[in-house]
């Protein structure tokens, strides 16, 4: 664990301070990346082989995420080459097509909404008994991944406002997605949309009081940021296990680091509170039949290397200080091993990482 802040009094991490919708960390600056419209778009045509990258999150039957521009391929080999899809026609995406999703759990906070769910992702072309993986708008390049991925929400003021951080993790049988609206003096967004965890899984990260069989929107406590636990007044932060390389400058030979801990916590520190719950049977359908899906399929070898598509996001922060490059790691974010709801009660993790400085640097600039 890395030491985040000390405090002379515990203070709970979502309530120190008033929450900042309008903070330089939380709204995008910039344009849309290339394949996407100009601006969020309600009732835009039906193509099921579109690449545009916009993903939109306003409530329990209108939200997006990102999946499978290709079936057949894992996503932890493709991450920056997802594309939208959607509960309804918009942002000129994909539709996901009805019966996919079986279960939905919307939440919307302070700080972020959320949406996450179950269902046989295998419709829209995740690959069968593939365990996922992390999205995020940083990736190894820092252009996102996906490459050109916007996200939007109207949750906060009814009107549709572009946003910087967020996260998502997405396998064959689970999903579940994050826009940070706001940001205060404790959290950043950037740190409440944390996205170095991606072999966490969805009830690590972002946890919630949802259950696995029912459409529910809630209004919800705002969770402690993913990883991160309140130790003694102080506040302490799990850092996952990484081993990466970098050239010194002085003679260019490669040096090996390690960041994080072998100790993995069995659970996020809490489970927020739900309330004002609205549950219903299902979502309105979109007309759109399982067999139009239209995922183009990839028959390459699993081993083979991806290509991101080559358009930008100039959106994005354009800050690389994930995990996400130089790695070993497929980013095969074990989303269904932990798709557990968590234990509602605090859990505790004491253990610390000692990190060096330069390990740190390299970590937060390379990658």
């Amino acid at each position: 664990m890395v030491l985040l802040k000390t405090a002379t009094t515990l203070l709970a991490a979502t309530a120190a301070y008033a929450w900042n919708h309008t903070a330089s960390d939380v709204i995008a600056t910039g344009t849309m990346g290339t394949t996407n419209p100009p601006e969020a778009t309600m009732g835009t045509e039906l193509n099921q082989t579109s690449i545009a990258r916009l993903v939109s999150i306003n409530s329990i039957d209108d939200f997006c995420f990102f999946g499978p521009k290709e079936a057949n391929v894992t996503i932890g080999d493709t991450e920056g080459e997802q594309v939208a899809w959607c509960t309804k026609p918009r942002n000129n995406a994909r539709v996901i097509p009805d019966g996919t999703i079986t279960s939905a759990h919307f939440v919307k906070t302070p700080a972020y909404v959320q949406v996450s769910g179950f269902g046989d992702l295998t419709k829209i072309g995740v690959k069968d008994a593939d365990y996922g993986g992390e999205l995020d708008p940083h990736g190894a390049t820092g252009d996102g991944n996906p490459v050109g991925g916007n996200v939007t929400s109207d949750i906060v003021n009814g009107t549709s406002i572009s946003y910087a951080e967020w996260m998502e993790f997405i396998s064959y049988e689970q999903f579940c997605i994050r826009i940070c609206t706001a940001s205060n003096d404790t959290w950043g967004a950037p740190v409440m949309c944390e996205h170095k965890l991606d072999e966490m899984g969805c009830g690590f990260v972002m946890p919630d009081a949802g259950d696995s069989d029912v459409f529910e929107t809630c209004d919800a406590d705002v969770a402690y940021p993913p990883g991160v636990y309140p130790i003694d007044g102080s506040y302490s932060t799990f850092a996952q296990r990484y081993t990466g390389s970098y050239s010194s400058g002085t003679t260019g030979a490669m040096v090996g680091y390690t960041v994080g801990v072998t100790d993995t916590p069995t659970a996020a520190q809490m489970t927020p509170s739900s309330s004002n719950c609205v549950t219903q049977s299902s979502f309105a359908g979109n007309n759109v039949d399982v067999s139009a899906t239209g995922v183009i399929e990839d028959n390459r070898d699993d081993d083979s290397d991806s290509n991101s598509d080559s358009d930008s996001n100039e959106s994005d922060k354009s800050n690389p200080d994930g995990n996400e490059g130089g790695s070993d790691s497929t980013d095969k974010g074990q989303t269904s091993a932990n798709a557990g709801d968590g234990d509602s009660s605090a859990t505790t993790f004491t253990g610390f990482a000692t990190v060096s400085a330069i390990a740190l640097a390299v970590l937060a600039i390379a990658l």
